[in-house]
């Protein structure tokens, strides 16, 4: 083909290797010389796995029947396990761990013949907005190598924006899939908690956790999950509820779909070109014919609070395990158990994860369990349930995705400053909802990615595909 391969979304690529117009082969190289030429800047991956790949496109090439996925160039956020491929966390406490079993979702593309490329880059344990509390390197944004891809994912996101690999998989814990893929132009997309299973997942917050797709389009997006969604007996949080044919679901216009979006008084803080830029979309879907209306969650604002107080604490149970014992890292040449714990944790973790560690145990205490810890899951239970109620009057609710720009290396150096990127997306993850990010345009004067937030109830993703389809053929117009 005189098009450059890995200029194909993730669609047009399966297709054209399942009618045999092209080798899985030929993609893997297209895509492995695209890693060599770009990432030794970009820096997405932690690991590649070159030989890996070719062995796996060999075996596509020479089976009759292909799947959905078939020689598609996969990236997967390195908290989620490969089998005899390093799994980090970016973190120097699991630095050469290889697990022994793959994640469900990675069985599940392998199934449908994907092949994966490399392991992505993250904030050490999912715990950043910024990709630069990785352990080993941070990664920078494909759209100005001055400025973050966002984070946790964002390894999984510049890969994807960079053409180093036609999707990739993040995970959300807070936003993590959502910001990084509004900072490189990407779409995005959290499950609903318990759609797509959390097995091999390694934990930050087991309540907030989930796994999703960043791909170039809607389309793909839809495509990804209709591999990765669906039950999983191994996963106890997993939702017995059949996996809708989502990528028909974009043939579906958003015609009835009654759009809630946030008041002035709730985007006052935002960038102003994202704020023009969302109200000029609201302005385009009513001249479409679609309905309006403002809503009023008056308890969004104690998400973000409420969050930094369930994250941590689940994470602070999530990770005593690695104390040098079992698995991971162990500090060298100490004999004293108690010594050998602190030294190994204390070595092994960085800054950003001992904060939440010790934020989390803080709050779980015994004298300030119910003070903070307790009084935030009431918080979390009624924000729950003021979603709910909204959503009897709305069908989805739009908002910005995150309240900056794309912003410079050490421009968050203070971690609550840090802390306030998730503004917009963390009461998704508290209330276990869906949403998905889908861009809408570059800022005129430095031409940075500006995304949007759709969120729906509870496994109604469709709504999603429905309305984030139809504003991408807009913005493309």
């Amino acid at each position: 083909m005189s098009f450059p391969l890995t200029k194909l979304t993730l669609g047009e690529l399966c297709e054209l290797v399942r009618r045999g117009e092209i080798k899985a082969s030929e993609v893997i190289e297209a895509y492995l010389n695209n890693i060599k030429e770009k990432d030794p800047e970009i820096r997405a991956f932690i690991t590649i796995t070159e030989d890996e790949a070719r062995k796996r496109a060999k075996i596509v090439d020479d089976k009759e029947k292909k799947g959905k996925l078939a020689g598609a160039p996969i990236a997967i956020k390195d908290n989620i396990l490969t089998k005899g491929i390093r799994t980090t966390c970016a973190s120097r406490i699991l630095e050469n761990y290889i697990p022994p079993y793959n994640a469900t979702v990675v069985e599940r593309l392998l199934a449908e013949d994907a092949i994966i490329v490399g392991k992505t880059n993250l904030d050490e344990f999912a715990m950043g907005s910024s990709t630069e509390n990785s352990a080993f390197f941070p990664t920078r944004n494909p759209y100005d190598l001055n400025r973050v891809p966002g984070g946790s994912s964002g390894g999984s996101a510049a890969a994807v924006a960079a053409q180093e690999a036609v999707a990739s998989l993040g995970s959300d814990t807070g936003g993590s899939i959502r910001q990084p893929a509004a900072f490189c132009g990407l779409v995005g997309l959290k499950p609903t908690y318990g759609r797509v299973s959390r097995y091999g997942l390694v934990a930050f917050a087991s309540s907030l956790d989930q796994i999703g797709p960043l791909t170039r389009s809607v389309e793909d997006a839809a495509l990804l999950m209709e591999v990765i969604a669906g039950y999983d007996p191994r996963d106890s949080t997993s939702v017995n509820i059949p996996v809708p044919p989502y990528t028909e679901a974009l043939k579906m216009p958003p015609n009835g779909l009654k759009i809630g979006y946030l008041r002035e008084e709730k985007i006052k803080e935002v960038a102003p070109e994202i704020k023009s830029a969302y109200f000029n979309l609201l302005s385009f879907l009513d001249k479409e014919g679609l309905t309006l209306k403002a809503v009023d969650l008056k308890l969004w604002d104690y998400a973000l609070p409420c969050y930094y107080i369930i994250a941590p604490s689940e994470a602070s149970s999530n990770l005593a395990r690695y104390d040098g014992v079992r698995y991971g890292f162990r500090y060298p040449g100490e004999n004293n158990l108690k010594g050998m714990y602190s030294l190994t944790r204390t070595t092994g973790f960085g800054a950003e994860v001992k904060r939440r560690i010790l934020l989390g145990t803080f709050a779980l205490s015994a004298g300030y369990y119910e003070a903070y810890y307790g009084r935030a899951r009431l918080v979390r239970r009624l924000l729950t349930q003021e979603f709910r109620q909204t959503f009897e009057s709305v069908d989805v609710i739009l908002t910005p995705t995150t309240p900056e720009l794309p912003f410079p290396f050490g421009a968050k150096a203070d971690p609550i400053v840090m802390y306030l990127s998730d503004y917009f997306t963390v009461a998704v993850n508290l209330a276990g909802l869906p949403a998905i990010s889908v861009p809408i345009g570059l800022t005129q004067e430095k031409n940075l990615p500006l995304g949007l937030q759709i969120i729906a109830p509870p496994f109604e993703e469709i709504r999603l595909f429905r309305l984030a389809f139809f504003i991408e053929k807009k913005v493309k117009s």
